[in-house]
């Protein structure tokens, strides 16, 4: 078994989480865990600890939470510590020079994708969206700039027509941790050589926003589609039907075509509306105050709030 590394890990949201806890369970010593400071959540907007913090809590690693790196207090603080290595996941800051250069083996980074397809805040929610075949983990040495480190290790996955944005990034949670670990033990050993990663096939992976999710039936109804798989759970597609906020699951390309945004027909299957180009099925469908309905349920007793012709998103 390779010599156990001293390892500070870094990272904030349940992705990252799921590495934390692989690397517990390794013979590695974790002494230290960065986070983002708390924030307000949920409708107290009472301060929150990240899932990362929980964690590092629960098991008593001691945890930092800068607001910064860039302040020289925060950067002596981290080289005190003496790591032989800093395990970075989605955890939010920008890690100057100077912090890279802090432990001996330097800082690795766990990124889902298959780099350098979507570099960037949201790489799996792109992903879905675009249609990609495939998607993954990259392992990376880091570097000053945004994703764009020496590539150490890579696993992928299909991405299937019925993947969501959380489905998938479910799915790269549980390939993650073990691409770390196996990457650690190749950094040990000396038998890992990064590849250089060709900037020419880098796309940015915008960060999600509500206003993106609002649903534009001009376009095609298979962009559309798309777009409601990559944005469930979050920020979750919406659009508004006799002006009251209509938020949509779950849809299927349907048949049909006319005014873009027009109920071509509505049963047991979903609700049909035009596109630009096609035609969508809602299927999935909350209406205000309401949970998240199967369009059947809905219709049964809401027909006329469905009828053909009305127009979503006037």
């Amino acid at each position: 078994m390779p010599d156990s590394l001293r390892i500070v890990f870094a990272g904030t949201p349940e992705f990252a989480a799921e590495h934390l806890k692989a690397l517990l369970a390794s013979q590695h010593e974790i002494i230290a865990v960065y986070t983002q400071p708390d924030r307000p959540a949920g409708r107290g907007q009472k301060l929150a600890p990240s899932p990362v913090k929980q964690l590092a809590t629960a098991h008593g690693i001691p945890v930092y939470q800068p607001a910064s790196l860039r302040k020289e207090e925060a950067q002596a603080e981290l080289a005190a510590l003496q790591p032989d290595l800093m395990v970075v996941v989605a955890y939010g800051l920008i890690l100057p020079q100077v912090v890279l250069d802090t432990p001996r083996l330097g800082c690795i980074n766990s990124h889902a994708s298959l780099l350098p397809r979507w570099r960037g805040a949201a790489p799996i929610q792109r992903a879905v969206q675009a249609g990609d075949a495939e998607s993954g983990v990259t392992v990376m040495q880091m570097e000053a700039g945004l994703d764009t480190g020496p590539m150490l290790l890579k696993v992928t996955t299909p991405i299937s027509a019925s993947d969501t944005g959380g489905s998938l990034h479910d799915r790269l949670a549980q390939l993650g941790p073990q691409a770390v670990l196996q990457t650690i033990d190749g950094l040990a050993a000396g038998t890992l050589k990064g590849e250089v990663q060709d900037d020419a096939l880098a796309n940015y992976a915008h960060k999600l926003n509500k206003e993106e999710a609002l649903l534009d039936f001009s376009r095609p109804a298979a962009e559309l589609e798309r777009l409601i798989r990559a944005f469930h759970p979050w920020p979750i597609c919406h659009s508004t039907l006799s002006g009251a906020a209509l938020k949509v699951h779950a849809a299927e390309i349907g048949e049909g075509k006319g005014t873009p945004g027009s109920i071509l027909a509505a049963d047991k299957y979903g609700l049909t509306v035009a596109c630009g180009e096609g035609a969508l099925r809602l299927t999935r469908l909350q209406l205000p105050g309401g949970k998240p309905l199967a369009f059947a349920d809905l219709y049964n007793s809401r027909r006329e709030q469905f009828a053909p012709g009305l127009v979503l998103g006037q």
